[in-house]
């Protein structure tokens, strides 16, 4: 995968959760979602993008919009239903007008040394 503008990507981690507005609009459906980051993935927070596949034959993928994020130790607003655990919803494309998108949640980096600071953070019980 090669996300257009960016030169390193990491999937979400496995102890990541999200809410769901309790009266969503029309509009994309991760729009209508905050996503509950780990508190040791905080400086990580603006690179948590949406993105998704480029039209066309090609596998390049390009940032849709920053995530709305809250950390663990934040309350949940209200209005909100969950939390509910990333995985399985995320091992599916999502629907908007019923026509299926090819995108997904990443955390995107320009420069490397960054990414392997959150690559490092992201599943620390795998690491070992």
């Amino acid at each position: 995968m090669i996300i257009q503008g960016y030169n390193f990507f990491c999937d979400m981690p496995d102890d990541m959760r999200y809410l769901r507005n309790s009266t969503p609009d029309e509009s994309f459906i991760e729009e209508n979602m905050i996503f509950i980051l780990p508190d040791r993935l905080k400086k990580f927070r603006k690179n948590l993008w949406h993105v998704r596949r480029n039209a066309g034959a090609t596998h390049i993928y390009i940032p849709l919009f920053r995530v709305k994020t809250i950390l663990e130790q934040d309350p949940i607003p209200p209005g909100y239903d969950g939390p509910f655990d990333v995985f399985p919803f995320y091992t599916h494309t999502s629907k908007r007008r019923s026509r299926a998108l090819d995108y997904y949640l990443l955390f995107v980096f320009r420069h490397k040394e960054t990414y392997v600071q959150c690559k490092s953070l992201l599943n620390p019980e795998k690491a070992g």
